[in-house]
């Protein structure tokens, strides 16, 4: 792994220390989201979908279901997408939806904090980036996470989101990427889990 110290040697330890408490913490939340889920929507649960690891390394990513069991259709969401049910919006605009990805830190799949994981699809398309990017592992927040906190609603202002996404919003993203492995250290992750939870609290 690139980086400090921190980042070869202590990083994984950080990780499962702080999924674990996450989980301990907020499993009144996690049981809530679930039966809310079943409850007001059936189906299932949880949403996967494969996503690019460290090294190029597939996974599969867990999120609450926030689509309708029938929403094929592109793989970026954004404005006011027909797939999205009533309760997959308040999940997605307060991030609720993220959190079964600490289970994902736990396997191993994810750190807390890291480039956030893309589909294989849009990784290809920018490979040699994703090269040095993937050095690392993804995580469930990082500087792009914090910055497009609102990403649908801008992808929602573009005439072909997806484009846009491609064109724009990603490559930008990369830039944040590259930024946060060139910082790597216990101090920067710790700074953007608190900038991370200070959004959330303030639902900016």
């Amino acid at each position: 792994m690139r980086g400090s110290l921190y980042a070869r040697h202590f990083k994984r330890g950080f990780d499962v220390a702080a999924a674990l408490l996450g989980l301990i913490l907020l499993s009144p939340v996690l049981l809530a989201v679930a039966a809310a889920i079943k409850i007001l929507d059936s189906g299932p649960i949880f949403f996967s979908q494969m996503r690019a690891g460290r090294g190029f390394t597939p996974f599969i990513l867990f999120k609450f279901r926030t689509m309708r069991v029938a929403g094929a259709g592109p793989q970026i969401t954004s404005g006011a997408d027909a797939r999205v049910t009533p309760l997959g919006r308040l999940l997605r605009r307060t991030k609720l939806d993220e959190l079964p990805q600490l289970f994902n830190v736990l396997r191993g799949d994810m750190s807390v904090v890291g480039p956030r994981p893309e589909v294989p699809r849009y990784v290809e398309l920018f490979k040699s980036d994703y090269e040095f990017i993937l050095s690392v592992k993804p995580g469930i927040t990082d500087y792009a996470a914090i910055k497009y906190r609102d990403e649908e609603t801008v992808l929602g202002s573009y005439r072909d989101p997806e484009q846009g996404y491609i064109t724009e919003i990603l490559p930008a993203k990369i830039a944040l990427y590259r930024r946060y492995i060139g910082e790597i250290g216990l101090a920067t992750d710790l700074k953007i889990i608190l900038a991370t939870a200070s959004r959330v609290v303030a639902g900016q």
